[in-house]
């Protein structure tokens, strides 16, 4: 197959922050062109297309026209699930930002047409180098069977308030992706969630009636659990460890430091800072899975999709209910 015939044009729907990681690793992709950006403010657009070479345009423009082979949809989580069910109506392969949305009946509904739609679900995490080398190292048995997971996942510093009041909160916002993970490592679904949860970072997060520290005990019918511990705020960097232990050993995923230079003197040793933000963290994720949607648009199948977007956002409203109640629950 000829490089020419290996591209593919998609089209950007939103130019926020995402937005733009998206944009660059889709511009800069062998087998990707990116034929146009869509976001409501006009100047927003203007200004991402102009770095990246191409132009504005409109959903209605881009789902019409025949020459785009896919779309990305990075804009704001109310219009994930719309703009998903539209491009899957247009015939597009679809690459969305989790969630799928944040109401999981809404979300349901919608398999009808999602279930057979070409569709990625962004959950990047299981693009991460070392989480998937971490995942390799179970699937091989080297360390026997699985029986129990520990995912930290603890943000530098909680975000605005004003993020918070519409983000859906800590359980879709930010432990949605450590639910991925779990359903993804533990190779069983969870029969049963147990959530604990305060607002000790924060209090304004608390007057909006969201949480900022929680534990989440996740049991599958086999027994295995996992355990996900979320905070808004570590004190030390974004940290991000994932705690595998099996019946003939433990296969561990730490953190990720800026360098790997140490200091060593009379006062001891030191090592540099862990990287202090999701989107360094996850740099190599986020091409890994916009490579991911090339090989999609080569043929090959979505290996995160709509059913883990489901899947995960029961999970996330499953923890909702069992903080509420104090009560383990059902997903």
């Amino acid at each position: 197959m000829n490089q020419e015939s290996r591209m593919h044009k998609v089209v950007l729907i939103g130019a926020g922050r995402i937005g733009r990681i998206h944009a660059g690793n889709a511009a800069r992709h062998p087998r990707l062109a990116l034929a146009g950006i869509v976001d409501p403010v006009a100047d927003v657009a203007a200004a991402l297309a102009a770095e990246w070479g191409t132009t504005t345009t409109s959903v209605e423009a881009a789902l019409a026209e025949p020459t785009i082979a896919g779309v990305i949809i990075a804009s704001s989580t109310d219009t994930h699930l719309e703009y998903s069910l539209r491009a899957a109506a247009a015939g597009k392969a679809i690459f969305c930002e989790k969630p799928i949305d944040q109401d999981l009946a809404r979300a349901r509904a919608a398999g009808v047409v999602l279930s057979r739609a070409r569709l990625l679900l962004a959950f990047n995490r299981r693009f991460d180098p070392n989480f998937r080398a971490l995942k390799a190292r179970l699937d091989s048995g080297v360390v026997g069977t699985l029986e129990s997971l520990q995912i930290t996942s603890n943000d530098p510093s909680p975000p605005p308030p004003s993020y918070v009041a519409v983000s859906g909160g800590l359980y879709k916002d930010m432990a949605i992706h450590d639910f991925d993970m779990a359903r993804w490592l533990l190779g069983e679904e969870p029969i049963e969630v147990y959530a604990a949860g305060s607002c000790l970072v924060d209090p304004e997060i608390g007057r909006l009636g969201d949480i900022d520290t929680a534990r989440t005990v996740l049991k599958t019918a086999s027994g295995r659990l996992c355990v996900i511990a979320n905070s808004r705020r570590s004190g030390f960097g974004y940290d991000q460890r994932i705690e595998a232990y099996a019946s003939a050993g433990m296969v561990r995923a730490d953190n990720v430091l800026e360098s790997t230079v140490q200091t060593w003197g009379e006062g001891g040793a030191a090592s540099d800072r862990f990287q202090n933000f999701f989107l360094a963290r996850y740099a190599e994720a986020y091409r890994g899975e916009m490579d991911h949607f090339a090989d999609m648009l080569d043929g090959a199948a979505a290996s995160v999709g709509y059913a883990d977007g489901v899947a995960a956002l029961a999970l996330a409203e499953a923890a909702a209910r069992s903080l509420a109640s104090g009560q383990p629950v059902a997903p």
